[in-house]
């Protein structure tokens, strides 16, 4: 008890001396306690934008935990990766003095994956006797999944676990100071929402170029849990975006059957536009539609598509919801598919190389999915995707066409999503005064 003690006490004043590694023990002193208390309370960040997060647990810190458990004759130690770091010096850290599971992490497959995925910033986790015999070994490979090593008869195993993921609402406020990524970090919005607001307003919002100071967001999002400790971020649910004093909302909502996903304006208008630009995301075109000199028959012909060049492989997406009419070889389209979509509208991807997997004719599509890859099968000379647009089954130029908007929800459906999201426009309107708090601080 007096080594647990004397290590916690070092740990406190290396907190002190602002050293990257806490240490914590679980059988200390009140007088350690209370120098940790003085220095949690001098390190504490002020509160600068207003938030809530619907269930928030009491965290510890994470780094460098020592407990002892006096019922196993065993230490729980915690680590933090940090840049540069390799497998050994962690297992050091850990206080692993185990050459049986050292070689064991360095041979086995699955155990080299703890190496393979190290991070500054993850956490491993170890038991250990008090020589340093290796009792288990936890790490998470990826938010969803951990890899454990523990002995196992002679040797030592490697399991991986899926983790059960607990989803939590969380609301941020803030104001634009110069960029949405200052705003959002000074919100202690993560750069991953922030990435979802830039794109869920694209349509409306330059973010490199319209913002203006004091511009302000209100936002709902999903935070995702193990074990009381933030894993990853989810979706935003609902944001509210006040731009030039222009204000524009959006609600996720999915039906039940799956149909209809994407973010709606609290009315049930489609944010989303009906049909993509274009089925590859980044390409030039090499042909356009109308008369042609063609490559391979040197002859003038009518080009009824646009053809865009692009590496063997590129993921083709298909530019709006439907189903997948066509699967196969097509003549001189080589490899090809079709995709049937609302009303008399459809749409073909000519010489892939290769289709989705498990895709097949029948199936339903959703706006952006990827249905194949870039190739040359067919009438072709290179790498290139031809693609139609076609308004009944007779083909239009892509680039010129006025394209069909996106139909909003009615009816039933129209119900169904205002009861889904009638929660998180309560949870905005909750957080009004709060964010007009910021606005006025911010002046």
């Amino acid at each position: 008890m007096r080594l647990i003690l004397s290590e916690a006490v070092g740990a406190i004043g290396a907190m002190v001396s602002k050293s990257s590694t806490r240490t914590r023990a679980i059988v200390i002193s009140a007088v350690v306690l209370s120098s940790a208390a003085a220095v949690a309370t001098a390190v504490a960040p002020a509160t600068i934008a207003p938030s809530f997060n619907e269930s928030t647990p009491f965290a510890l810190p994470k780094a460098g935990l020592v407990e002892l458990d006096n019922s196993k004759d065993v230490l729980h130690r915690e680590e933090r990766v940090r840049k540069g770091d390799t497998l050994a010096a962690i297992l050091a850290r850990l206080g692993v003095d185990d050459d049986q599971a050292s070689q064991f992490l360095r041979k086995d497959k699955d155990a080299r994956a703890m190496q393979n995925a190290l991070k500054p910033g993850k956490t491993f986790k170890a038991i250990t006797t008090p020589d340093g015999s290796l009792v288990k070994l936890d790490y998470l490979l990826s938010p969803t999944e951990q890899l454990s090593v523990s002995p196992h008869g002679e040797t030592f195993k490697a399991d991986k676990q899926g983790l059960e993921l607990e989803r939590r609402l969380q609301m941020k406020a803030g104001v634009i100071r110069s960029s949405l990524f200052g705003a959002t970090d000074t919100a202690g919005v993560p750069d991953a929402i922030a990435v979802q607001i830039a794109e869920i307003f694209a349509a409306d919002i330059d973010f490199h170029k319209d913002l203006r100071k004091g511009d302000s967001f209100r936002v709902v999002y999903e935070m995702l849990y193990h074990g009381g400790e933030a894993m990853a971020t989810g979706k935003v649910l609902a944001i509210e975006f006040t731009n030039k004093s222009k204000t524009y909302a959006a609600m996720w909502y999915e039906a039940a059957d799956g149909e209809g996903k994407g973010y709606y304006s609290p009315t049930g208008n489609s944010l989303r536009k009906a049909f993509l630009k274009a089925p590859l995301e980044f390409s030039r075109i090499t042909s356009g539609f109308g008369m042609r000199m063609h490559p391979i028959w040197k002859t003038w012909r009518g080009h009824a598509g646009v053809d865009y060049a692009a590496p063997t492989g590129t993921p083709i997406r298909t530019v709006s919801d439907g189903v997948v009419e066509f699967l196969g070889t097509k003549g001189g389209y080589g490899n090809a598919i079709v995709v049937k979509h609302q009303n008399k509208y459809s749409t073909l991807y000519g010489h892939m190389s290769a289709f989705a997997a498990k895709l097949k004719a029948g199936d339903k599509v959703s706006q952006g999915d990827v249905i194949g890859f870039v190739g040359s099968t067919g009438w072709s000379t290179g790498p290139h995707l031809h693609y139609e647009f076609r308004i009944n089954d007779e083909q239009v130029d892509p680039l010129t066409v006025n394209l069909p908007h996106s139909v909003p929800l009615e009816g039933a459906r129209l119900a169904a999503f205002l009861a889904v999201t009638a929660p998180y426009g309560q949870r905005l309107n909750l957080f009004k005064g709060e964010a007009a708090l910021v606005a006025a601080n911010f002046e």
